[in-house]
């Protein structure tokens, strides 16, 4: 499967664009309203666009790796600046907007364009890498229209959603479609638990908000699965309740500190067969883990009494944990079962658990 991050996008459209045959035509014509069945957009598309922004980023690429990296010869030498356009939402009317990290992670100059036009340049406040969410900050001249997130958790598969954003760079542009499906795994992280949608979402929707009938944002539009990289129908978008405590944060602190316990791990298998519980693979030296006595080879069957069944929903439970905290985690070792201690540490970027 190919799944690609909705990445800022600078293709521009070709001068002639292709037209519907006037079958296609009659069979669209009329007013949605008038279609059994189907939902009309276009009162919740009033209420909301004025909130939703598009995002204009200058950002420079790094330079190849060369054999003169270090030397004097390589001194001097910048990676080329390239421009790209994404999405994002005014989520207080004070010009704080959310987006996505991807698509302001390394921008020199970030513009912020609102509906009606006005540019404003932003400031990014902060990025989260693991949610793939990041927060702006305009000054704006007035209070600007905003929107709320939503409880994702309250959403169905087959629910009617609304997405909103900067497709291709064209500026504020509505698709429509249904919940295809929710807690979706695509390999991004250990945050992984995407609502799946079939809202034509394409380049430039990144950072863009997914909405439900009542005009709540209750996802954050990231990466589609596309063999030709434009929308194939399925969409995913970061929940709403994934993002509320992160956006929370990134206001509060411009970062989010996450637990930390300095270990590698896999998921376990015995005779062919997976265990549940989460394998250390290895403990790195003067990381929380190892000043607690964690070992390669040990199983941890649960974090503070509740079980872990996957390496993947330890690195889950721990990041979400803050740091300082101590927690108790239940492991197996050499057949036999026992508590240990562990005083979270922080995070860094790079770092898997």
């Amino acid at each position: 499967m190919t799944v690609n991050a909705l990445r800022p996008d600078s293709t521009r459209l070709p001068r002639r664009l292709a037209l519907l045959l006037p079958a296609a035509l009659a069979a669209c014509s009329g007013p949605a309203s008038a279609q059994r069945g189907l939902p009309d957009f276009a009162d919740l598309a009033e209420r909301v666009l004025p909130a939703v922004v598009s995002i204009q980023v200058t950002s420079r690429e790094q330079p190849p790796a060369t054999e003169l990296r270090g030397t004097p010869l390589d001194r001097g030498r910048r990676g080329q600046l390239v421009q790209g356009a994404g999405s994002g939402f005014i989520i207080e009317p004070s010009g704080i907007i959310v987006t996505n990290g991807h698509v302001v992670g390394n921008a020199t100059r970030v513009t912020v364009t609102t509906q009606d036009g006005t540019e404003y340049p932003a400031r990014v406040v902060g990025v989260d890498e693991l949610t793939d969410i990041a927060l702006l900050k305009i000054t704006p001249r007035g209070p600007l229209s905003a929107v709320s997130l939503g409880v994702s958790a309250n959403v169905r598969v087959g629910q009617w959603v609304m997405a909103a954003g900067n497709p291709f760079g064209l500026g504020g542009s509505v698709t429509s479609g249904i919940i295809s499906a929710r807690g979706r795994d695509i390999g991004a992280g250990p945050f992984d638990d995407f609502i799946q949608t079939d809202a034509p979402i394409n380049p430039g929707n990144s950072g863009g908000p997914l909405f439900n009938m009542a005009g709540e944002v209750i996802g954050i539009n990231t990466a589609i699965y596309s063999p030709s990289g434009a929308s194939a129908g399925i969409g995913f978008a970061v929940p709403s309740d994934l993002a509320r405590p992160v956006v929370e944060a990134l206001i509060k602190d411009g970062r989010v500190d996450r637990g930390w316990l300095g270990v590698s791990v896999a998921d376990a298998e015995e005779q062919g067969r997976r265990q549940r519980g989460a394998l250390i693979m290895g403990v790195e030296r003067g990381s929380p883990a190892a000043r607690a006595g964690l070992r390669q080879g040990d199983l941890v069957t649960a974090l503070n009494g509740q079980p872990i069944a996957t390496s993947r929903a330890l690195v889950r439970g721990v990041a979400g944990l803050p740091p300082g905290e101590t927690v108790r985690l239940t492991l197996t070792r050499g057949g036999r079962q026992q508590d240990i201690a562990v005083q979270i540490g922080r995070r860094p970027n790079d770092n898997q658990g």
